[in-house]
């Protein structure tokens, strides 16, 4: 039967999956495992395998891999195998890079890894996708990947079979191909072996064991292994193995498995050539199949699977074919490819594939034990990516850090609420049709939404606030007052962004937030800041943070500094505001993004005597920041405090009353260059004092203002922010901050910095204003974009936002 026959035919008919013959070595499974290992890696996958190979590598010869099936049996056998190299983002980009080379590498070394470089075609309907497609080619030279920028008929000559009437364009990297996964793997573990790793097959984790809080012996089915180090790459099994597969701990892990659709033809002439088509508008890829074609794609609802626990016995399995679920991914195929319309069917594939809740990757060690470490949920992009994931993961083990900076996948990005297994099997739905669909600029998700919220959520959103989440926290990102059904609409940011690189539907009213904050006085809901406190009995705390941070924390009680919290290359680990309540006693602000990744540094350096204690107080406390040059005459208004300048400076923290509440602690800052305060409010009062602030601010026309006025008024000020522009891999030197650090004093990261100092800072950040550029009909700059100087390549964009006062574009930029 032809594909346009089961189109009309729908889920009528079924093939059988051919079986896969894997080539072993003809020993079988010893009776038991080693004793002692160094590393146990869990996982026989392509990245399990990967993570073993690149172990070796770096010279660690006593590692042992275990696998509870066969090797590859879990999702990798059934992949599709494409390599394309040209990702989202940097990091991706970098890794898939990476993978391409090493499997182009031990292929030509008579190492089987299946590469076949047939190139890579992506096509566009949209000139939006047109667009991404110029910043990819952008991100590509910064790399050294080759890729051009195709038109219509450019795209007919590489790939005839495609209809092109409908496209704007489209991109071409050479150097991509295709690869065979279950290859990969018996490649890498047999090179591993052969170094000196333990492969064991039919041999499954279950439970890993602690000792002062890490990772100490894994117990099996073939027995037990005391070991330093512990990486799950389980898959899609890594959730439960993490979650309940660890004694007395609950490691977070978050992902939850879906369906993933292909089907493969019966061969009817394709060029073995034929390069891997993308059509990402359409949901779908394409590649060549032993003279056939193997179509597959993102379907924009997914189905879930697998919700109350992966089987042990899922191996080498797959579902029930779905042709009504198909039906949109078909249908593109068909729109895409004519011919295809009269391809025979070989059969469906219906395999489960694991996503995280944000796309992203989870590597790293996790927050919860030291040498616990995860390298799984890949998103569909598992055997793109193991190659570079395999390395930076060894790296990371053998050296404490990585040639590749991966803290936008860090396992330390979430929080409990992230592993509820309702959160991630809805939010799995919508995940998964984001893989192809134009990521534009701060669009955000529907699914699993309206989790954490401050007290003052129903009344802002009342007053036209529109919604963005992080870290599962809604905040408030503009005020929309002028939508005559601005009350009955979903305020959740996903459904109130325009789908636009060019001017945002909030310009205007971001532009009254803006100078409301520089000119009058307005009120921004910023309660999803991370807070931390922490106390000794005497002075031990000073002590400990003396040594934990770059800036003095030395200071007067009441006083505020702002201070990083360096690793030992003198990158920010951490960027906060730090508080002196009492000799013993200090108040942590960071940003929201920092919660877990900021506390789990700093319960990795407590004294181990229990002399200082730590807490999270994120929760328990409502931020608002009152912020303005009329901002004085307001706080003067709802407090008894004299708020004045010599009373109250810059800088300062005091406990105040605001009308009928009390222990309010007021920050004389305002995260934005600006008069300000911040005043962290007690949940139980923030109504309250909302109240007091908003009927008090009458007189002085106080409004609301949201985030995207808050960034532009930092991004014109060249104020760098956490996980936009400072990252573990630039320095405080390289920021413009060196007087917010004291070298009179012993710190992490002081000899990293001292020696940056010496040698010289070779990257810098700098503000950059784009001059003659058409608000209205040119592509804004939103971050990511390459930075050219006289012609030559110098940088990339890290923060963008409008300056209203200069009115003009600007950027945050840093050398390459």
């Amino acid at each position: 039967m032809n594909l346009a026959s089961t189109l009309r035919h729908g889920n009528r008919i079924h093939f059988k999956y051919r079986n896969w013959q894997l080539i072993r070595d003809s020993s079988t499974a010893p009776v038991s495992v080693p004793n002692h290992a160094r590393v146990v890696v869990c996982g026989g996958g392509v990245i399990g395998t990967s993570v073993l190979y690149h172990l070796t590598k770096l010279g660690w010869k006593d590692i042992v891999l275990l696998e509870q099936g066969r090797l590859s049996c879990g999702t990798t056998w059934h992949a599709a195998g494409l390599i394309g190299q040209m990702k989202s983002g940097m990091t991706e980009t970098k890794l898939a890079q990476y993978s391409r080379s090493l499997y182009k590498e031990l292929n030509e070394l008579d190492e089987h890894t299946g590469w076949k470089e047939c190139g890579s075609l992506l096509v566009a309907r949209t000139r939006d996708r047109m667009i991404t497609f110029h910043g990819a080619a952008a991100r590509g030279k910064v790399l050294g990947i080759e890729v051009h920028i195709l038109t219509p008929s450019e795209v007919k000559t590489l790939a005839p079979l495609l209809r092109v009437d409908d496209l704007e364009g489209g991109m071409w990297v050479p150097t991509d191909g295709v690869a065979g996964p279950s290859d990969i793997v018996m490649t890498l573990s047999s090179l591993a072996k052969r170094q000196g790793a333990q492969v064991f097959e039919d041999c499954r984790v279950e439970k890993v064991y602690m000792k002062d809080n890490a990772v100490s012996k894994i117990q099996t089915t073939l027995g037990s292994i005391e070991c330093e180090y512990f990486v799950n790459c389980a898959g899609m099994w890594s959730y439960h193995l993490a979650r309940d597969g660890t004694k007395g701990k609950k490691i977070r892990c978050p992902l939850h498995p879906v369906e993933h659709f292909y089907v493969v033809t019966k061969p009817f002439g394709i060029d073995p050539m034929l390069p891997v088509i993308r059509d990402q508008d359409g949901g779908i890829y394409v590649r060549e199949w032993s003279g056939g074609l193997l179509a597959g794609g993102f379907d924009t609802v997914a189905k879930p699977v697998f919700h109350e626990g992966v089987p042990d016995d899922f191996q080498f399995k797959l579902f029930p074919e779905d042709w009504d679920h198909f039906q949109e991914l078909l249908q593109a195929m068909l729109h895409r490819m004519p011919s295809f319309h009269d391809a025979e069917l070989r059969h469906m594939t219906n395999g489960p594939e694991s996503f995280t809740p944000d796309g992203k990757f989870i590597l790293g060690e996790v927050p919860e034990m030291r040498n616990y470490f995860v390298a799984t949920g890949m998103n569909s992009h598992g055997i793109v990516s193991a190659g570079g994931v395999g390395k930076v993961m060894a790296e990371l083990i053998v050296e404490g850090e990585s040639s590749v900076d991966i803290w936008q996948h860090d396992v330390k990005r979430f929080l409990d609420l992230h592993n509820n297994r309702k959160y991630l099997k809805d939010r799995a739905t919508e995940i998964v049709g984001k893989v192809y669909r134009i990521a534009y600029p701060l669009s955000d998700y529907s699914t699993s939404r309206k989790l954490r919220t401050s007290p003052l959520y129903t009344r802002l959103k009342s007053a036209g606030a529109v919604y963005s989440q992080s870290c599962g926290f809604e905040r408030p990102m503009w005020f929309d007052i002028d939508s005559e059904d601005f009350m009955d609409v979903d305020r959740s940011f996903f459904y109130r962004t325009d789908n636009s690189f060019g001017k945002p539907i909030w310009f205007d009213a971001v532009r009254e937030e803006y100078f409301a904050c520089r000119e009058g006085v307005a009120l921004i809901d910023m309660s999803s800041f991370t807070k931390l406190e922490l106390k000794s009995a005497s002075t031990e705390v000073v002590d400990f943070l003396e040594h934990l941070c770059s800036n003095g924390v030395d200071i007067p009680i009441g006083h505020v500094i702002h201070t990083g919290m360096q690793n030992y290359r003198g990158g920010y680990e951490c960027d906060c505001s730090l508080v002196r309540l009492a000799e013993n006693h200090y108040f942590i602000i960071a940003p929201t993004v920092q919660q877990t990744r900021c506390m789990r540094w700093i319960r990795l350096h407590l004294p181990k005597d229990g002399s200082v204690n730590v807490s999270d107080v994120t929760s328990m406390y409502t931020g608002i920041n009152v912020i303005g040059v009329k901002s004085r005459d307001l706080m003067s208004e709802v407090t008894e405090v004299s708020v004045s300048s010599a009373d109250f400076p810059f800088f300062r923290c005091k406990e105040i009353d605001v009308g009928y509440a009390t222990g309010v602690r007021a920050l004389s800052l305002s995260h934005a260059g600006e008069l300000g305060w911040v005043l962290y409010i007690p949940n139980e009062y923030a109504l309250h004092v909302y109240d007091c602030l908003l009927n008090a601010g009458k007189s002085y026309g106080v409004r609301h203002a949201g985030y995207l006025a808050l960034r532009s008024l930092r991004v014109e000020k060249l104020f760098a922010h956490w996980g936009q522009d400072l990252t573990p891999t630039t320095t405080p030197l390289e920021a413009g901050r060196a007087f917010r650090v004291k070298f009179n004093r012993d710190f992490i990261g002081k000899e990293a910095l001292l020696a940056q100092k010496e040698n010289g800072v070779c990257k810098r950040f700098v503000q950059l204003q784009i001059h003659d550029h058409d608000l209205e009909n040119d592509v804004w700059p939103w971050g990511g974009e390459t930075i050219y100087r006289n012609g030559k390549l110098c940088g990339m964009c890290t923060s963008a936002a409008y300056g209203y006062t200069l009115n003009r574009q600007c950027v945050i930029g840093r050398s390459v």
